[in-house]
């Protein structure tokens, strides 16, 4: 198994035969289309290429004259996945969710909500200021940043306010509790990292 681009549905709850309730976020991954098959011969490495969701939009002619030298459809993410042997697969394939199955363990790639520029307190979680004796105007501030006689600068890495979120963030160890391969559906345990409509990677473990 190599994996799968799909994109992010949104959460729900779901039931077991026994009555227990399981948080769960619905990707609606593949079909993906191989577009490219790398091997060790010609490229070093051994890898193929997938496209997922399909466009009729103007591409750069560069990435059109990629899609019509395959033979393929035109489509919005391409994603490279690392194989070991390069023979069981061929431009034009189409990968689907049947290839995972309840119960299997996997990695799931997304990149997170961008929040902007945000506090230290909203940040970091840090508690901010006294709010009693005196204080009056520095509530949600992030407190000292350091000495001024050594090291008389901050250092590298400390928490402060800054951009917040819009980052690669990958889960090891999410669970697939159900696949649904006539909607292109897999449900995963858990809450995953992304806006709704934001691609997601799934890998199987």
């Amino acid at each position: 198994m190599i994996g799968l681009i799909g994109k992010k549905v949104g959460m729900t709850t779901i039931f077991n035969e026994d009555g227990q309730a399981f948080p769960v976020t619905i990707i609606e991954a593949g079909p993906c289309e191989i577009v490219q098959v790398k091997t060790a011969a010609r490229d070093g490495y051994s890898a193929i290429q997938l496209g997922f969701d399909s466009t009729d939009k103007k591409v750069t002619k560069p990435l059109l004259g990629h899609f019509q030298k395959a033979g393929t459809k035109v489509y919005k993410k391409l994603k490279e996945f690392r194989i070991e042997d390069d023979g069981s697969y061929e431009v034009g394939q189409t990968l689907t969710v049947e290839q995972f199955s309840a119960g299997d363990k996997i990695s799931v790639s997304g990149v997170s909500k961008g929040k902007g520029f945000q506090g230290a307190c909203r940040r970091y979680g840090f508690a901010g200021g006294p709010k009693t004796h005196g204080q009056s105007n520095k509530f949600r501030s992030p407190g000292s940043l350091g000495a001024s006689s050594y090291p008389s600068r901050v250092h590298k890495g400390k928490h402060m306010a800054g951009r917040m979120g819009d980052k690669r963030i990958t889960q090891h160890g999410n669970k697939v509790i159900k696949v649904d391969a006539e909607n292109n559906l897999i449900l995963i345990k858990g809450a995953i990292a992304g806006p709704r409509g934001g691609y997601i990677i799934i890998k199987k473990r």
